[in-house]
């Protein structure tokens, strides 16, 4: 059964109960002939225990409630205060469930029972006035508003939800066209530059002497450079415009062989050490490591002497450990480049709940820089 209408039928079954349970005392406190007592107590019992019923019911459940009087009266001549409590829930179920006809004809019903054994008990027409309203049309009337303010906080629920949709549509829409804008200005300036900084290099090396192989190989570099960067470039300016062509994908693990192969070639011995167990991470973690290890070759190619950088990735249990390590210049005043660079690897990580230290070692010349992910045990 749905988890949601077990608990309503649970409570239909309650207020059937405690219908029960009243009108039944008030019956047997009514006295009269053990016999009556017992007829009437079984025939209010039979339709207060309907109150437990499913709600489409509900006009039949009224029907049957306001049987009871009109049967008490005609077969005994006198008026039991024997369903009372059910009277009240059977209108009020009328007005809160039905709709329409239905709802109308209980209520009919309902007051047509009251005032036909208000005035067959010997009431005058105000007494019988008075008790039907306060027995059936009251009750069903707070059926009916109770109904109407669920279904208005439901409309006003809904229209809050429609709204905050409408507010998170236009603030995507807002930040895609800012995203285009910024690609567009990315294309139009930066891609320009590299790509000219890419042809400049190589009219300038196929111009050079066949002799000068060491400024060949250093325009060879800047030539390879700016195509790798072009790449990243092109890539990036999908991302931002949010296409996704078939088939690319942003550079990982895997392309760090490439990544050092370019530093090599501008002249800065560059050596990878893996450690510990391989084992496969999310893509966007691998795109970021990746981006990690770009970021601290760059700085090293910038601030580094000419023995080079070492970075080690060493797989653990429970984590993924990135770190470089490379001598400083003596003349290298840690200028704000680094910082920035520094500030970029940590908000990379960050978004990994990654840790980033990095710092020159006690020798005063070594500067190392290390990143540790957490990783689910393996």
């Amino acid at each position: 059964m749905d988890p949601i209408k077990l608990p309503l039928k649970h409570q239909s079954w309650l207020v059937a109960a405690v219908c029960m349970a009243a009108d039944g005392g008030s019956v047997l406190f009514e006295g009269g002939p053990p016999w009556r007592t017992g007829v009437v107590l079984a025939l209010t019992l039979a339709v207060d225990a309907m109150l437990g019923g499913p709600a489409k019911l509900s006009g039949w459940v009224a029907a049957a409630q306001a049987a009871l009087p009109l049967v008490v009266v005609l077969s005994f001549g006198s008026w039991y205060d024997a369903n009372d409590a059910g009277l009240l829930i059977a209108g009020y179920r009328a007005g809160a469930w039905l709709r329409g006809a239905p709802a109308w004809a209980s209520l009919g019903v309902l007051s047509a029972s009251l005032v036909t054994c208000a005035f067959g008990a010997g009431f005058g027409p105000a007494p019988a006035v008075l008790g039907t309203i306060k027995s059936a049309v009251l009750p069903w009337l707070v059926g009916r508003y109770t109904t109407a303010r669920r279904a208005y906080l439901a409309e006003l629920e809904k229209r809050s939800e429609m709204e905050k949709r409408d507010a998170t549509a236009a603030v995507t829409k807002a930040i895609t066209e800012e995203r285009s804008a910024i690609a567009r200005d990315l294309h139009d300036v930066i891609v320009h530059h590299v790509s000219a900084i890419g042809l400049h290099a190589g009219a300038a090396r196929l111009s050079l002497p066949d002799g000068d192989a060491k400024p060949a190989l250093s325009l060879r570099s800047v030539e390879i450079a700016s195509r790798a960067a072009m790449v990243d470039l092109r890539h990036l300016l999908d991302l931002l415009h949010g296409d996704k062509p078939e088939g690319v994908r942003q550079p990982g693990l895997d392309n760090l062989d490439e990544l050092l192969d370019n530093v090599r070639a501008a002249g800065t011995p560059a050596r990878l050490e893996v450690r510990g167990q391989h084992r496969a991470v999310p893509d966007s973690l691998d795109v970021t490591v990746y981006r990690i290890i770009q970021e601290m070759l760059t700085n090293a190619l910038r601030h580094g002497d000419s023995s080079g950088v070492t970075v080690t990735l060493e797989y653990g249990p429970d984590s993924l450990t990135v770190a470089a390590q490379n001598t400083a210049r003596a003349d290298n005043g840690h200028s704000g480049s680094i910082r920035r660079g520094l500030v970029g690897i940590r908000n990379r990580a960050g978004m990994f709940a990654g840790t980033t230290r990095s710092g020159l070692e006690p020798d005063g010349r070594t500067w190392r820089t290390v990143v540790t992910f957490p990783l689910e045990a393996s």
